[in-house]
């Protein structure tokens, strides 16, 4: 067996491999004999089948398992040999049979996994956001508190923004009703968006039993595409509507929260706790984002494409998985496997990086580490012990956690070197709370 070894690309390697028939003769005769003990013929008891014809019934199969067995022992020999740290499976090719047969030639195609050299990091600036909690903060936390428990009540108006209605509608277009066009005592809440912004507009100002018509347009990217940019006639009436009232901060407010004095300064204290765990979390999470980012700036490589290839699998199996228990039909969205290169090379590279730093720093994680990580998740569930118990009862949750105390590790390791900074923020701008509210 010969073996020299090309270079194909940054990471793409291929060798030959020689295989002499004669040499694995005495393995085929084996493997023979022992089928001869099992191999059941017409007109022979079992285990007195000839020889020659157990040749000639399996003889082909037998030589082909041999020579496939003695290629990838040949592989794996060189491999280890030459110190070829290989990336999933080698893909052979049959190049020649000379010799009458006897002499088998076969290309042996692979990737290897890059070398992986750490930058400096010490020339790496991440920032560290500095956020206090101030009273607007818990203020604001207040009144979204208040607004989850708003209550609805009836009341003899028109109706404006905010209120909650219930009404029925037929709608036409050319005077034909078409799908989805018509419902009964359907309820909304008025400047929530759950119907177009025309349609809703119509609604205001309509008393309870009133009967209303109107046209609107749909938009061009209306997701019916039968009725994208057409012009349609509803009719609707306004069933009942209910006003939103907000509960006062009072004592029996407070109570409901957990608190059973009603103290409302005990609540502002809570609440400032709370958004003060919020913000630890999340300034660790935005420094990891940073350091994670670094190594990466840090450590140009080149990524197998067979890892990349597993990850994408990966993650759009996951999609998958999400959509489905959503209740949309993953191939209705069309997802495609180039939708995820990017990430699955991201996740690649990191996973390479932080490997290899766990191993030159032995920054294995310990198990206590990975008990106060799952013991920490588990706060937020309403039975933290069942939680932990069921962390540990799957491997697989297990490994989940140990990769993050891992991480933890290297973040760690990696803030060593590089220069943190601190960066005034606010909470709003920390959680990526935008004016209105939302979440980004």
């Amino acid at each position: 067996m010969e073996s020299n070894v090309e270079n194909l690309g940054a990471l793409e390697r291929r060798f030959d491999i020689k295989v002499s028939l004669a040499k694995l003769q005495n393995e085929i005769d084996s493997r023979l004999k022992r089928l001869v003990k099992t191999t059941k013929l017409h007109g022979f008891r079992p285990g007195k089948v000839p020889f020659k014809m157990v040749a000639q019934l399996h003889g082909a199969q037998v030589q082909q398992d041999v020579l496939n067995d003695a290629v990838h022992k040949e592989f794996t020999d060189t491999v280890k040999e030459l110190g070829l740290h290989v990336v999933g499976y080698p893909r052979f090719e049959a190049k020649s049979a000379g010799d009458e047969g006897q002499n088998y030639v076969f290309s042996a195609t692979f990737e290897v996994y890059p070398e992986i050299s750490v930058g400096d990091l010490s020339k790496q600036t991440i920032e560290r956001p500095n956020v206090q909690v101030v009273d607007a903060d818990i203020d604001k936390t207040l009144e979204i508190i208040r607004k989850q428990r708003i209550v609805f009540n009836k009341v003899d108006r028109a109706a404006k923004s905010g209120d909650r209605i219930k009404i029925n509608y037929h709608g036409t277009i050319d005077g034909i009703a078409f799908p989805g066009g018509e419902a009964r005592g359907v309820q909304l809440i008025l400047g929530e968006g759950k119907f177009l912004k025309d349609f809703e507009t119509a609604v205001v100002d309509m008393a309870v039993g009133a009967t209303k018509s109107f046209d609107l347009v749909f938009p061009e990217d209306y997701h019916g595409q039968e009725m994208a940019g057409k012009k349609a006639t509803f009719e609707v009436t306004l069933e009942s509507l209910e006003e939103p009232v907000l509960p006062e901060v009072d004592k029996e407010f407070v109570k409901s929260l957990g608190f059973p004095d009603g103290d409302i300064k005990k609540l502002r204290e809570g609440i400032q706790q709370d958004l003060e765990r919020e913000v630890s979390k999340r300034t660790r999470s935005k420094i990891k984002e940073q350091v994670m980012q670094s190594l990466l700036d840090t450590t140009p490589l080149e990524v197998p494409s067979v890892l990349i290839n597993q990850e994408i699998e990966r993650l759009m199996q996951s999609a998958k998985n999400n959509l489905d228990a959503r209740g949309v039909k993953a191939a209705e969205l069309s997802l495609k496997p180039e939708f995820f290169k990017d990430k699955a090379e991201y996740r690649v590279k990191l996973g390479l990086i932080l490997a290899e730093l766990v191993k030159l720093h032995s920054l294995k994680a310990s198990p206590e580490q990975v008990r106060h990580i799952i013991e920490d998740a588990a706060q937020s569930y309403e039975n933290p012990e069942q939680v932990v118990k069921w962390h540990y009862a799957s491997s697989e949750r297990l490994q989940e956690a140990e990769s993050l105390a891992l991480e933890e590790n290297v973040v760690s390791w990696a803030l060593g070197k590089i220069k943190l900074v601190d960066k005034d923020v606010t909470f709003d701008d920390l959680m990526g709370i935008s004016r209105n509210g939302a979440i980004s």
